[in-house]
């Protein structure tokens, strides 16, 4: 059972260029795809909406921080994820709208007996002013929280934060 995107074009396998993470776990291929689909339990902040239907739209917001609205544009079960960043605002880089029109991709594959996931975040480069800042914090979730999910079944995203009353744009 495969989905395909939809009219956004996949760039190639990543390259060194855009920010990278990747580790390999002993669990299935579709064990990974779940897990990466299961956002609130290894990613941290206030996640509202769906996040796990091809053109599901949901937003990540951590304090004020970080506020995101993601579409998942490409899920092909056990084998990729692929995120469009419609809108942004971080709160800690002069171009607040950094992450606009990115994509957030997470490769799958096996490898031996081994599955490996390759995280990319396309369009988030060197140049960018968040790429150091970006890089620690996917870092912690890719290589940590995500990981251990996978691996364990528990992912170590921060505690729940009080709700905000109303959502911000």
């Amino acid at each position: 059972m495969t989905t395909l995107a939809s009219s956004t074009s996949a760039p190639p396998r990543t390259t060194s260029r855009h920010l990278t993470h990747s580790f390999t776990v002993d669990q299935s291929p579709e064990a990974a795809f779940a897990a990466i689909n299961n956002v609130r339990a290894w990613w941290s902040g206030e996640i509202e909406g769906n996040t796990d239907r091809l053109g599901d739209e949901w937003t990540y917001r951590y304090q004020d921080i970080h506020y995101s609205r993601q579409r998942v544009v490409e899920l092909i079960p056990g084998k990729r994820v692929v995120w469009l960043v419609l809108d942004s605002t971080l709160n800690f880089v002069a171009d607040k709208t950094e992450w606009n029109g990115t994509q957030i991709i997470f490769e799958i594959a096996r490898q031996g007996n081994q599955t490996e996931v390759v995280f990319t975040h396309v369009g988030l480069t060197p140049a960018e002013q968040c790429f150091n800042g970006c890089n620690n914090a996917w870092g912690s979730y890719i290589n940590g929280s995500l990981r251990n999910l996978i691996a364990t079944g528990k992912g170590q995203p921060n505690p729940i934060e009080s709700p905000r009353a109303t959502a911000v744009a």
